[in-house]
C-alpha cells in the first residue's frame, strides 16, 4: 500500500473555485481500480489550504491515477489555481493496520 499526502494552497480570491475543482476530482479517483480511499480535507485555520490524503493498493494503481483524465485535466489547471507548487509526499505504513 503506498499513502500520498499532497498539499495544496489556492491563490488569493481563487479558494471556492480550487474547492470545486478538488471536489470533482474525488467521485471519479474513488472508482479508480485500487484506489482505498481518496479524502480531501481543508484547513479551518486557513481557507485557502487543502489537503488530500490518499492510499492506493501499490505503484501500477496510483501511476495509472496520475494518468487519468480528470488528474491531468486538474494539472493542467494548476498554475491558474495554486498560489505554489504542488507539494506531494509519499508514505508507507510502518504501524499494523486498524482492525
Amino acid at each position: 500500500m503506498i499513502t500520498i499526502v499532497a498539499m495544496l494552497e489556492a491563490k488569493p480570491g481563487k479558494e471556492e473555485e480550487l474547492n470545486k475543482a478538488l471536489l470533482e476530482l474525488i467521485k471519479p479517483t474513488r472508482k479508480e481500480a485500487g484506489c482505498i480511499n481518496y479524502d480531501l480535507h481543508r484547513s479551518e485555520d486557513d481557507p485557502k489550504k487543502f489537503f488530500f490524503y490518499e492510499n492506493w493498493t501499490g505503484k501500477s494503481a496510483l501511476d495509472e491515477h496520475m494518468a487519468s483524465p480528470h488528474l491531468t485535466g486538474f494539472v493542467k489547471r494548476a498554475k491558474e489555481l495554486l498560489a505554489k507548487p504542488l507539494d506531494v509526499k509519499f508514505y508507507k505504513m510502518v504501524s499494523e493496520p486498524a482492525g
